[in-house]
């Protein structure tokens, strides 16, 4: 038997599942070729990990625990439904008040200040052409100084 033939048949052997003639080779080939029964035996671990983690262990507790939660949710639901009565009326009028109050806030915010006429204000004449000076002089006189 070959290696590779043994390779694509370890597990199937290892389960006990191929026929008995090619159970009666693989055995053989495992004892003449130490490389393919270490490749088996690392299977044989492999299988082994895996085995154990597919069954889990079931707490004995587990479903009394799952039902003793179940009972106490429902008795919190019923406990909890009184209450909202309250909170229904009182939590939209208590938004509604604090959106009247924002957009009451934001409008007098965007309002333009009274002026007083006795305070000097700047005119738009004094203060604009500081920040606009290339009006003044123009980019070749300024470039040629």
């Amino acid at each position: 038997m070959k290696c590779k033939t043994l390779h694509t048949k370890i597990i199937f052997f290892l389960e006990g599942e191929l026929p008995a003639a090619e159970m009666e080779q693989m055995k053989i080939h495992l004892l003449e070729c130490s490389e393919c029964a270490a490749f088996a035996e690392e299977m044989k671990k492999t299988l082994a990990i895996i085995s154990n983690e597919k069954t889990p262990q079931l707490n004995p507790f587990f479903y009394t625990r799952v039902k003793a939660r179940l009972e106490n949710q429902t008795e919190q639901v019923v406990a909890t439904r009184q209450v909202p009565v309250l909170v229904r009326i009182l939590q939209p009028a208590l938004f509604s008040l604090l959106l009247l109050a924002g957009v009451y806030t934001g409008i007098k915010i965007g309002q333009p200040a009274n002026v007083n006429s006795d305070i000097p204000v700047f005119a738009e004449n004094e203060v604009v052409p500081y920040f606009n000076e290339m009006e003044a002089e123009s980019i070749e006189n300024f470039l040629m100084e």
